[in-house]
């Protein structure tokens, strides 16, 4: 078993301790004294805030208290978003037709709430027309302004030329 993530009962080491919690009278007590009040109502005294002074300690059922917090954290994880990024290559010379075949389909991706990543890939001398590569992206990301928004203006890192749209929130 791991450690445990907070201390507990004699694992608490300040002398005296702030007591919150249900049917408990809320003061600072010596710990010996929420000791014995945690032991006669059968739960455990944790630590919740050790660097508050002094310390604050809840009387609870720790066990019950570390799978409610897993449960808790289990449903923030399930609540988070997972970012999709689809991706869409164009030469530096593309044609009208293979650019709006290519534009529709980052419309879609936009529209199911994906990132998209368009990028032009340079081959070989293609390089000397990085300006149409950048003229090519910026084009995209106006006609594409309705359904999301430029995260990431074209960039060139090696040989090709990035730019990153979001999907704009519905």
């Amino acid at each position: 078993m791991k450690e445990d993530q907070h201390k507990i009962n004699q694992k608490i080491r300040a002398r005296e301790v702030r007591l919150v919690g249900d049917n408990v009278e809320i003061g600072v007590y010596p710990i010996a004294k929420a000791l014995s009040i945690a032991e006669e109502q059968e739960l455990d005294l944790v630590e919740i805030s050790p660097n508050a002074s002094p310390p604050v300690c809840k009387i609870i059922d720790y066990k019950k208290y570390v799978y409610e917090q897993k449960k808790r954290e289990k449903v923030m994880k399930a609540k988070a978003s997972k970012v999709i990024i689809k991706e869409i290559r164009f030469g530096p010379n593309t044609d009208d037709h293979d650019y709006e075949f290519k534009k529709k389909h980052a419309e879609k991706f936009l529209k199911e709430g994906a990132k998209l990543k368009a990028y032009v890939f340079f081959k070989g001398r293609s390089i000397i027309y990085k300006d149409k590569g950048e003229i090519l992206l910026l084009k995209l990301a106006q006609e594409l302004e309705e359904l999301g928004k430029v995260e990431q203006l074209p960039r060139l890192e090696g040989k090709r030329m990035t730019m990153f749209i979001a999907p704009k929130k519905k």
